[in-house]
């Protein structure tokens, strides 16, 4: 049986001590090495790094390819086969059916800016909450609480909603556009391969 495989010391081009991205390595015995503590770690404690909103990276120990796309489908794999699943059948097989579609990148563009919207109005309510203690707030509390508070969350519900519709709306021109633009070379007055140059 082969020993495992250590680390190499020299430093990756990510490892530049002014860089501040972290560089994980992974190994074929799938085993992860933090080149910052010098030491393997657990997918645990790759969550606990995305957690915290610490920027890294996950290389192949051997030929340097980024991994880091693949982790992090690992650990929300985990992470759906545990209690709560965020993700429906019906919404990951939605899903699939984009992948080699030609809406593909708009749909992942549109997936992410959405998301990023939501995380922003997220941060606006933690941040207008943040002086309170949950624990010290029992159902009623948090009623009477919350009750002059519902212009304020309507407020951040109406933006989000906002720009869930402009972002759709972009997505919605952008497929006018192709459309527009593969019509153009369908119609009998459009452009003509024979009336290209040579």
């Amino acid at each position: 049986m082969s020993a495992t495989p250590r680390p190499q010391s020299e430093a990756s081009p990510s490892d530049d001590a002014g860089a501040k991205v972290r560089v994980l390595k992974k190994y074929p015995n799938r085993r992860l090495y933090d080149t910052r503590t010098s030491s393997y770690i657990t997918l645990a404690d790759v969550k606990e790094m995305v957690l915290a909103g610490e920027s890294f990276e996950v290389r192949d120990a051997k030929s340097g390819e980024d991994l880091t796309r693949s982790i992090l489908l690992q650990i929300i794999l985990e992470e759906e086969a545990g209690g709560m699943p965020m993700f429906s059948a019906q919404m990951l097989a939605q899903i699939i059916r984009f992948y080699g579609h030609t809406l593909q990148g708009m749909m992942g563009s549109y997936l992410e800016q959405n998301l990023q919207a939501f995380v922003d109005m997220q941060k606006q309510f933690a941040e207008q909450t943040a002086r309170l203690d949950p624990k010290a707030f029992s159902p009623d509390a948090w009623a009477q609480f919350l009750n002059p508070q519902a212009p304020a969350m309507q407020g951040l519900m109406t933006n989000y909603l906002d720009q869930s519709k402009n972002l759709f709306s972009q997505v919605q021109e952008q497929m006018q556009k192709q459309a527009a633009s593969f019509f153009t070379h369908l119609q009998p007055g459009g452009p003509k391969q024979d009336d290209e140059p040579a």
